[in-house]
């Protein structure tokens, strides 16, 4: 009687746990079909809501962690070449020619030469104001023998090596400088704020950043006119503080402009250090929240600068989309010559990183010993580039300047009245005050 009953109630309970895993099973089934429906759902809104495109089964979430742009250490930075010059990542090395690497040199030699000059010329009381290159060389003129020559080039300040390197005359930047009569942006502009359609360089603005959104709209139409080249913006991190950076790499992501962003991160935003500008992943990690591609690359190393910019370049075309390189490089030189930079660093830690990080040297070491360059090739090219700027800064002070009342020509196609009242109280007080202005020059009427 008992073994009976025991089988009855283990058939009886059997029975009924087969059903509970088959309910159970069933249960699962539907909360796993629940989930993935959910996620597919919220995929969908996502992509078309948000612009968020989630990865296949990676929607969800039960980790509660905040992400930390800083704990998680900041990303390395893309090199090819050492301190020493030697190579250390050969399958990135570019197939550049010996006269290729000549010019290289040359550009960042002829770079660093004008910047020499014309400091000192500006000390001299010859010219008004100067921005260096100092330590800058290899961003540079890396960047500019990586674009075609048909590039637009959006700079900042500090980047007269782009010019340099597309051959464009020195006479015309001293005449700039100096504000003569040649200068084809008739003086209206500050000394070393170069412009010149012809070498498709934009003319530089004194206000930070307002370069970006408009790098970012000529990017876009050469999308929309399906050109076959890019636009090349230079900005410094200090500049990337500016609201304008903000709008201009939104503006570039979101509409998908053929446009470079080439941050030369130096340190200091005049003699604001970078400790005291952003956290987190420095610029580099800016570009990746506007859903840009990003590489952050050694600045004081040439090769690597050109070989980034070439990729980047070839990215742009072949997505129709921006690219963000953060060059990691270090101004040695004062902000501008209004700057005495040893009141907040010391003259030792710039010593140090021009003795030892220099760009030039730098390549310098790599092209002595592949028997491309030496020591009397940088002191030939050091002299001829010295005796060119001498000459055209002596050729500037014996041009006259453009007449002071110019600044009043171009503006309307008929100068209204209360235009041509400033004129004549302008030619007035020049009239009887001019020995105060002696580098006014004559004016138009005269």
């Amino acid at each position: 009687f008992f073994s009976l009953l025991l089988f009855m109630l283990s058939h009886s309970w059997l029975r009924r746990w087969s059903r509970f895993r088959t309910c159970r099973a069933f249960l699962r089934a539907l909360t796993t079909e629940s989930e993935a429906l959910h996620s597919k759902v919220v995929a969908d809104v996502g992509a078309k809501a948000w612009n968020l495109h989630f990865k296949e089964g990676q929607v969800f979430t039960d980790d509660l962690a905040f992400a930390n742009g800083v704990e998680d250490g900041a990303t390395p930075l893309f090199r090819i070449l050492d301190i020493e010059g030697n190579v250390v990542n050969p399958a990135c090395m570019p197939d550049l020619s010996r006269d290729q690497c000549r010019k290289l040199m040359e550009g960042m030699v002829r770079s660093n030469m004008m910047d020499i000059v014309l400091y000192d010329a500006q000390r001299q009381g010859r010219v008004s104001f100067h921005l260096t290159q100092f330590g800058e060389e290899g961003v540079i003129t890396g960047t500019a023998a990586a674009l075609n020559f048909t590039d637009m080039v959006y700079a900042q300040y500090r980047e007269a090596g782009v010019l340099l390197y597309r051959d464009y005359p020195i006479k015309d930047m001293l005449a700039q400088c100096m504000g003569t009569v040649k200068d084809k942006g008739k003086a209206r502009q500050m000394p070393i704020h170069y412009g010149s359609p012809e070498y498709h360089f934009q003319t530089v603005s004194s206000p930070l950043a307002t370069q970006l959104p408009q790098a970012a709209g000529a990017g876009y139409a050469f999308r929309l006119e399906g050109q076959d080249r890019i636009v090349c913006c230079f900005f410094g991190e200090g500049a990337a503080s500016e609201g304008d950076t903000h709008a201009g790499m939104n503006f570039a992501s979101t509409l998908g402009c053929q446009t470079l962003f080439v941050c030369r991160n130096n340190g200091f935003a005049i003699s604001t250090p970078a400790t005291e500008q952003y956290k987190g992943d420095g610029i580099y990690g800016r570009g990746l929240g506007y859903g840009m591609r990003c590489l952050r690359v050694d600045g004081n190393d040439i090769m690597a600068c050109y070989v980034a910019v070439q990729k980047a370049r070839a990215l742009i075309l072949q997505h129709k989309a921006p690219v963000l390189i953060e060059a990691m490089t270090y101004r040695g030189g004062h902000h501008s010559t209004s700057d005495d930079s040893t009141r907040y660093r010391s003259k030792g830690e710039m010593d140090f990183w021009l003795q030892n990080l220099s760009p030039i040297r730098r390549f310098a070491k790599f092209c002595e010993r592949n028997g491309y360059w030496d020591k009397e090739d940088s002191e030939r090219c050091r002299q001829e580039t010295r005796a060119q700027i001498i000459t055209a800064l002596e050729d500037a002070e014996a041009q006259p300047k453009w007449p002071v009342d110019s600044l009043f020509d171009d503006v309307y196609e008929q100068m209204p009245y209360h235009l041509q009242k400033q004129k004549a109280e302008l030619l007035e007080h020049t009239k009887h005050f001019g020995s105060e202005y002696p580098s006014l020059g004559p004016s138009a009427e005269q």
